[in-house]
């Protein structure tokens, strides 16, 4: 259980850390939803970061529908709600970013020919944790 009380963007910061992965939901063109498991690394903005083949669905329903939602940790007592907005990165960012996740995962794939980079940007976290009272709590983000 916490000492005190940390703020939205130090929770989903770290939570996300200490996962190292989560479900990430998408949206298709036809309206039909696509769920899969990726490795997610967080930057100290609060800015969430994932790789994908470039031939994933997700790649595909991301730039057609960018906002997306997420669920990091699974357990018993604690897991976050993440919705959001992503970008496929290209260019600097995409170098940036890319050196980033690979920073958290040596070995990944992330600037890898046939792979893209993915930024993810919070908008609403709602943090599930039954060891504290109340058991849930809604916090707007507002990350750049």
């Amino acid at each position: 259980m916490d000492a005190a009380p940390r703020s939205p963007l130090a929770v989903l910061v770290a939570t996300v850390r200490r996962e190292k992965q989560g479900v990430l939901a998408t949206t298709a063109a036809d309206g039909a939803p696509e769920a899969a498991l990726v490795g997610i690394a967080a930057l100290d903005d609060g800015t969430l970061v994932v790789n994908a083949p470039a031939s994933a669905r997700k790649v595909a329903n991301l730039r057609h529908e960018p906002r997306v939602a997420l669920v990091v940790g699974t357990g018993a007592v604690r897991s976050l709600q993440i919705e959001g907005v992503a970008e496929v990165l290209d260019g600097d960012a995409r170098i940036r970013l890319g050196a980033a996740y690979d920073a958290q995962y040596p070995g990944s794939r992330s600037l890898a020919d046939g792979f893209v980079v993915i930024a993810i940007h919070p908008r609403w976290l709602r943090d599930y944790d039954v060891e504290r009272a109340p058991c849930a709590i809604e916090s707007v983000l507002s990350t750049p």
